[in-house]
């Protein structure tokens, strides 16, 4: 879908895309095909500290490829998964990265709340224009 603007929070377990325009917005879930793990170990001797799961890389891409129509894009996401997302980008999709205009840290938000947090954003770049 060829839209202006489009946001997408994502997690490791999730990836959620939000094309948005004047009258209303539609939304893209996007999930990993390999589950993602994080494991937890305790410290102390002997121990292995916690490290995170491979993240499968086409994942990402799956995401990128949903954004690439889009000629702003928000990135947002409660923890490393959004800076992740980045990387893979200026990596693999070289030609996107200057369509990022934000990546903003955000716990769980519902739909509604990303949508209404990523119109008052746009409008706030827009005007700095």
């Amino acid at each position: 879908m060829k839209t202006f603007h489009a946001a997408v929070w994502l997690d490791h377990n999730e990836a959620r895309i939000f094309h948005i325009d004047k009258d209303g917005f539609n939304e893209t879930v996007i999930v990993p095909e390999k589950p993602h793990r994080h494991l937890h170990r305790k410290s102390g001797p002997g121990a292995v500290s916690g490290r995170r799961g491979f993240v499968d890389p086409e994942y990402f891409d799956d995401v990128a490829k949903s954004l690439n129509e889009s000629e702003e894009i928000l990135v947002l996401g409660p923890s490393t998964a959004k800076l992740e997302l980045i990387r893979h980008i200026t990596k693999r999709h070289s030609t996107m990265v200057d369509k990022v205009v934000g990546v903003e840290t955000v716990d769980h938000p519902t739909d509604r709340q990303i949508v209404a947090y990523a119109r008052k954003y746009f409008e706030a770049v827009d005007q700095t224009r």
